[in-house]
This record gives C-alpha cells, structure tokens and sequence, in this order.
C-alpha cells in the first residue's frame, strides 16, 4: 500500500497559545474516528467503527502525521472543501471560544485523512510545515 499519513492543518493567524494549538490539532487528529464513536453512541447501540483499509493500514503501521500551517479561516475552510471534493474525508474543528477568542466559536483546525499521500499531496502540498 502507498504512504498513508493524516495531515493536520492549524491557523497561523490566530496566534493561538502552543498549548491551545496542540489541544485544537489533537481534535482534529482524532476527529476521524470519534465522529465515527459519536454516531454510534447516538442510535443507542453498541458502537461498532468500520474503517477503511488506509485507516486500517496507518493505524497498524505508526499513524503517520504531517502538521502544516494555514494563514486564514478562508483558506482552512477552502482546502477542508478541496478535499471533500477529491473523495477524501476532512474533519474540520470549530473551538467553542470558551478560553479564546472572546466568547465567539471559531474554525482553528482540519484534518484530512488518514489516506494515501497520492491523494491528500494535491489539496495540501502547497502549504508550509508548522
């Protein structure tokens, strides 16, 4: 199977506290399969997660992650759409504003995958490493 790795993009404009961009890049990290947990948990029944053979892979080969950094909410919320549009799953994460940003909800993350690089290399290889 070709690389899998997730890619996990964190806004650079935010200035958020170090801590508070690992705590929002861990959200967005574990998105793929909490979302998952989430919807099971609702229908009241035992929670079973189905997951594809690129998860199946990068989580028993060392979960390969790239974290980048994005300069804007439009641009976030640009590339969590390119990617939709390729087929792959994006995982956006919007912080409640409780300990930042005044009170007001705020986009301050994206995952993409896991999946092949082949695939994610499109939507995010033009943006810097954090």
């Amino acid at each position: 199977m070709e690389r899998i790795k997730q890619v996990i993009l964190i806004r650079k404009d935010l200035k958020m506290r170090r801590g508070k961009e690992i705590a929002q890049g861990a959200h967005a990290a574990m998105e793929f399969l909490v979302s998952r947990l989430r919807a099971g948990l609702h229908r009241d029944a035992a929670v079973a997660v189905e997951l594809s053979d690129a998860e199946r892979f990068w989580i028993a080969h060392g979960m390969a992650k790239v974290c980048l950094q994005i300069d804007s909410e439009q641009a976030l919320l640009a590339c969590h759409e390119k990617a939709i549009e390729q087929g792959l799953r994006s995982y956006l994460i919007r912080d409640s504003g409780r300990t930042e940003f005044g009170g007001v909800p705020t986009y301050t993350a994206c995952a993409i995958g896991p999946d092949e690089a082949g695939r994610i290399d499109p939507v995010t290889g033009d943006l810097a490493l954090y």
